[in-house]
């Protein structure tokens, strides 16, 4: 597929995509580093660490933080403990987000939708590492602006929407946690959620989900086949 080719007429005017878990496959990554950092917890305490973790992929690292000290430790958590925590989990995964895989046909997607659609990454990584990240894997290139914490995602959603003029209606956010649907409703864009093969589909029963890919190849096709208007151009 052509980049020209996957959309000529487009109704949709604006893509927004999360990052880990959309564009890379860094989730067990993370978790993998919040285990770590974590791993002075009680078991049963860890376990529910983990679960909390993966059920909030959009939530800032910092929230998860003080959510964790609140509710499942119920523990006080000081600015200092707090940055310690966030160091040690920069530490953790940092050089490794720089290599970790694409999600499967992320590459083309960003190359072939990049030429006719404006692309925004919204992510709940700190902005100015999303913005590092992004430079050292040589994404900016496809990107008309690259969001992130400690803006929440409804928030940068709506910045986008104001700075291109475009309708709800006329965005798709694309995340791979019910964080990101939440956003999605909040600000009253379209949603297509991505679920890893073999992952559970957190989104079964949510209104409002267009459609769940498992990878970005799947994506393509349906914003070629579902999102582009009828008069769009047949190769």
């Amino acid at each position: 597929m052509n980049g020209e080719n996957i959309c000529s007429n487009i109704t949709l005017s604006t893509l927004i995509l999360d990052f880990d878990g959309v564009i890379v496959e860094s989730i067990p990554l993370k978790t993998v580093a919040f285990r770590k950092i974590f791993s002075f917890a009680p078991p049963e305490h860890l376990d529910e660490i983990i679960a909390f973790h993966l059920e909030n992929g959009g939530m800032s690292r910092y929230d998860k933080f003080r959510h964790i000290y609140a509710n499942i430790l119920r523990e006080p958590l000081t600015p200092k403990q707090e940055e310690r925590l966030a160091d040690e989990y920069v530490r953790l995964i940092f050089d490794a987000m720089l290599t970790v895989p694409y999600v499967e046909g992320a590459k083309e997607l960003l190359r072939d939708c990049s030429r006719v659609l404006p692309l925004y990454i919204v992510s709940a990584t700190p902005e100015g590492e999303m913005h590092e990240i992004a430079r050292r894997r040589d994404l900016t290139k496809y990107f008309v602006r690259i969001y992130g914490s400690p803006k929440t995602k409804a928030e940068c959603i709506r910045e986008i929407l104001e700075e291109t003029g475009a309708s709800p209606s006329e965005a798709l956010f694309v995340g791979d946690a019910p964080n990101d649907w939440q956003a999605a409703c909040e600000t009253g864009v379209r949603f297509v959620a991505r679920v890893r093969p073999g992952d559970t589909n957190r989104f079964a029963g949510r209104p409002g989900v267009e459609e769940i890919v498992e990878n970005l190849h799947e994506l393509r096709g349906y914003l070629r086949e579902s999102i582009c208007s009828s008069r769009s151009h047949t190769p």
